[in-house]
């Protein structure tokens, strides 16, 4: 393997792996761990500051000054990257859409406390919005840096490809087996980077992404694509077909960032077994399906399931009324 980017230290890491004796007590099915990438310490943490690692520094490096990019009013991404550019001395233009909410909290609140300057999208599409920005930074004197939704490229995907390094490593201190990766799955460059990670790093675990909002063959698409691209970059040897890709979009509900009642029970069941808080749009989701595929058997109770923590607490508090019983 050959590094072909250069990292910018902005996370605490290792991240913690942790048994969730409580919750699989609760569950009564296989052993379960996570690892908490909600700790990775920049801007209350999350799965995206292993990427911006890699995205900033790559920044840095043709100079900009300003990062761009663009996500829903409660993205975690956006919260990131603000916190990134703060840390960094950089400015922040966040792209988001469509439409300002009528309460400030959760990661809108934080991106304000990062300095970031926010454009609402509106209708329009936020690519164009995304580029309309960055032509003004360039009038303006200033150099800007597009980083695509979810910090979902080649270049950020090294993070989650050297992650599974560092989890291959901690199971191998502590003598973990490790059967099944599950974890939440959207833009795509976090299932990418595990998925040749685990090339790299001769990880045999099932390695499975919980669709939180795209239809299975699009995100498998979307996640083989990436995966090769990133696999060429970093120069790692890639067999894998389309097909070996395993996402499942059985729990997409309402839809993007809609809370349902599977999201509330997984959200409030981790909370009261573990202590462990997870948020309505990405790892709720992906532990009501952790919780569902428990439940119907599809794991044997002698295997080991990792859930990742990819983040996200934060966007928690802007669905508080959602939890309040009628």
């Amino acid at each position: 393997m050959t590094e072909q980017s250069t990292k910018l230290p902005l996370a605490v890491l290792p991240t913690p792996l942790q048994e969730l004796d409580r919750l699989g007590e609760a569950l009564g099915g296989p052993r379960l761990l996570v690892k908490r990438d909600d700790l990775t310490g920049l801007g209350m943490g999350g799965n995206k500051v292993r990427k911006l690692e890699y995205l900033v520094a790559d920044a840095r490096a043709q100079g900009a000054t300003t990062l761009i990019t663009a996500g829903a009013p409660q993205s975690n991404h956006a919260r990131q990257t603000a916190a990134a550019a703060a840390r960094c001395g950089l400015q922040c233009v966040l792209v988001l859409g469509p439409t300002a909410p009528s309460t400030l909290n959760g990661n809108l609140l934080l991106d304000r406390l990062f300095g970031a300057r926010i454009r609402w999208a509106g209708a329009r599409d936020r690519f164009a919005v995304m580029d309309e920005v960055a032509a003004e930074e360039r009038a303006a004197g200033r150099t800007p840096y597009i980083i695509p939704y979810g910090g979902s490229n080649a270049i950020g995907a090294a993070g989650y490809l050297h992650a599974m390094g560092e989890l291959a490593r901690q199971a191998e201190e502590r003598g973990l087996p490790i059967d099944h990766i599950v974890f939440p799955s959207s833009s795509g460059g976090t299932q990418a980077g595990m998925v040749v990670g685990a090339q790299a790093y001769g990880i045999s675990a099932h390695i499975l992404g919980i669709s939180v909002d795209k239809d299975a063959p699009s995100l498998r698409r979307t996640v083989y694509d990436l995966a090769l691209l990133t696999a060429a970059r970093h120069g790692v040897p890639f067999e894998l077909g389309i097909d070996d890709i395993a996402v499942n979009a059985d729990y997409t509900g309402g839809g993007y960032a809609i809370m349902g009642a599977p999201e509330r029970e997984a959200i409030r069941l981790a909370a009261a077994t573990e202590g462990l808080v997870l948020d309505p749009v990405y790892t709720g989701r992906a532990m009501a399906g952790l919780l569902d595929m428990i439940r119907r058997g599809v794991f044997a109770p002698d295997e080991t399931v990792l859930f990742w923590h990819t983040g996200g607490a934060p966007a928690l508090f802007a669905y508080a009324q959602e939890f309040i019983s009628p």
